[in-house]
């Protein structure tokens, strides 16, 4: 015998406070959920998982993000760009982020013992007034720098 449950689903959603279409019945209990009148027997059908609710699903922003990301990269190639070179990245940005490279570096170099302090400060000057050009400028200079040392 089939049963419209209909009234009993717009029942539960009143008493969890969800969408009818998030209330599931089990179907082997069909005639219990058929028996329930009450609040009360709904929400004792709740707990003993007969009326199950199904989780919330929001929209999905996988597609979207993927555009966002296709929006953003597109433009940026050598062909694209107008404008100087200092018009996308300005001098100072630049500087600071080579001179932050360049000191955590003669850090490193410090704690390690590599270089001692009269030296490390005479190289960090140099860094300071952008007489170092990058990494491997400062390690040429360190090198030797360590070899003026052990002679």
């Amino acid at each position: 015998m089939v049963v419209n449950l209909k009234a009993k689903k717009r029942l539960a959603s009143r008493v969890t406070g969800v969408g009818v279409h998030r209330i599931k019945f089990d179907s082997d209990h069909l005639d219990d959920i058929a028996d329930a009148i009450t609040r009360q027997n709904i929400r004792s059908l709740i707990t003993a998982n007969t009326i199950q609710i199904k989780p919330f699903t929001g929209t999905s922003r996988g597609r979207a993000q993927a555009k966002k990301d296709q929006k953003k990269k597109r433009g940026t190639g050598q062909g694209s760009k107008q404008g100087r070179k200092g018009a996308r990245v300005g001098k100072k940005e630049v500087y600071v982020a080579k001179v932050r490279s360049l000191r955590r570096l003669l850090k490193i170099a410090k704690d390690r013992k590599d270089i001692t302090n009269p030296e490390f400060w005479v190289l960090y000057k140099k860094v300071g007034g952008n007489t170092v050009r990058n990494k491997a400028h400062l390690r040429l200079l360190m090198e030797e720098i360590i070899t003026k040392r052990k002679t």
